[in-house]
């Protein structure tokens, strides 16, 4: 084949390539004859040569004018078409890294909680208050045959046993913002003493508070109670007062004072008056009527605020 004697400067990219490629046959087989020639190399037929090799061979000087066809413009799409496609794989690659990197965060983040509770221990929930199944207070009247008692009668049947078990739980010391004292202007002249606890016994020394009601000034309700015929009558006139009376409770380091806003006589069952308020409240109860006490008799009061 001719060689081609234009100028560098006039051959296309293609062409310049295609004459590169020739170039570096010749200087490889030029090398190969002074191989031959010092013995460091060794002819091999053509029919000893791999079939693929030959048309390799054979191809090259064919394929220089194909070269020189092939638009350039393909090239450069394939080029470009290839770099998009490892862009791609790239960013890939930077995601998946991303996501196990954030998942492992978050399994990290769930082991430390796990072992942190494991070490605290369980989650300490607060005592639910005992709800009672009648209004506490409840006796049989003086002048009956047997006299003053407990009204077992008035619980259900199902329920005296649940009842005779909380009478055995053992009542909380009291503190220094718990009840020790109630006045009520409008019916004594002295203060009586508030106990813990609402049952038989603690009924005998004042006036019990129900265990787990609010403390005085707190915000919640406050439940109280005392006998009406018995063991000092220190409720027997609670049918006397009226909205507005004042009642006043005492702790170990003050005093607070509660306004009545309502009377009502409720059945021995309806512990309802018994539920916790969002307001400071006080609730008194005891038996009605006197020496029938088959009733409750119960004082709503809240906390004045000023």
């Amino acid at each position: 084949m001719a060689k081609d004697q234009r100028p560098a400067g006039e051959l296309s990219i293609e062409e310049l390539e295609a004459l590169l490629t020739r170039k570096r046959l010749e200087r490889r087989q030029a090398r190969l004859d002074k191989f031959r020639q010092t013995g460091r190399a060794i002819s091999v037929s053509p029919d000893a040569m791999p079939a693929t090799m030959l048309t390799a061979v054979d191809d090259l000087p064919a394929a220089e004018p194909e070269l020189a066809a092939q638009p350039a413009g393909r090239r450069r799409r394939e080029r470009k078409v290839f770099s998009q496609a490892l862009l791609a794989v790239e960013v890939l690659a930077v995601l998946g890294l991303t996501f196990v990197l954030l998942s492992g965060v978050g399994v990290l983040r769930t082991l430390n909680q796990e072992v942190a509770e494991a070490l605290a221990g369980p989650t300490p929930t607060a005592t639910p208050l005992i709800t009672a199944v009648v209004l506490p207070s409840g006796h049989t009247p003086p002048t009956s045959p047997g006299g003053a008692a407990p009204n077992e009668a008035e619980i259900p049947a199902n329920l005296r046993p649940l009842v005779q078990s909380l009478s055995q739980v053992p009542l909380p010391t009291p503190g220094p913002e718990q009840a020790r004292a109630i006045f009520i202007p409008a019916l004594w002249n002295d203060p009586a003493p508030v106990v813990q606890g609402d049952g038989w016994e603690q009924l005998k020394k004042g006036v019990g508070q129900h265990v787990g009601s609010a403390n005085p000034g707190d915000r919640g309700n406050m439940v109280v109670s005392a006998h009406n015929d018995i063991f000092g009558e220190l409720f027997r006139h609670l049918d006397q007062l009226k909205p507005g009376d004042e009642v006043m409770v005492s702790t170990a380091t003050r005093q607070w004072e509660y306004r009545v806003t309502g009377v009502q006589i409720v059945e021995p069952t309806d512990v309802s008056v018994m539920g916790p308020t969002e307001r400071p409240t006080l609730t008194l109860i005891s038996c009605y009527p006197y020496l029938v006490d088959n009733q409750r008799i119960v004082v709503f009061a809240e906390l004045a605020t000023g």
